[in-house]
């Protein structure tokens, strides 16, 4: 049995957005890639399916079969994913962190943040940010 690691705090470490099962579908890895890189935009389906060259049915059957999951809901995890990341590595703003990932809004990444892991994000900021390594 895989479990999660432990994280202080009683929370459990949640793991990345879902990988390609199969690393064979060389145009589908690409635009994954190209939208890790592009959070901070508006990415429909519609304009993955363009950027992979295939109809938005053909992606969406392809995608789910390449990773287990929908395109809608890959990016779902993949904005969170991110969200709870920059809490703890930078000093970035709720509204910063939120352009960051693609949401329009402060207000919505913290209702979806507070969904995901109960607290909102200034309260796990404090509670998991990762203390600088000694100097000298």
């Amino acid at each position: 049995m895989v479990l999660p690691a432990h994280r202080d705090g009683g929370q459990t470490q949640y793991l990345a957005a879902p990988a390609l099962q199969d690393g064979r579908d060389e145009r589908l890895a690409e635009v994954l890639a190209w939208a890790r890189d592009h959070l901070h935009e508006p990415l429909p389906v519609a304009e993955l399916a363009g950027r992979a060259v295939m109809s938005k049915r053909s992606f969406a059957r392809r995608f789910t079969a390449a990773t287990g999951t929908t395109p809608h809901a890959w990016l779902r995890e993949l904005r969170l994913s991110r969200a709870e990341e920059l809490p703890e590595t930078t000093d970035l703003l709720v509204e910063e962190i939120a352009r960051t990932v693609g949401y329009g809004s402060a207000s919505v990444l913290r209702e979806r943040f507070v969904r995901r892991r109960g607290v909102p994000p200034r309260s796990y900021r404090r509670a998991f940010t990762r203390a600088s390594p000694p100097t000298g």
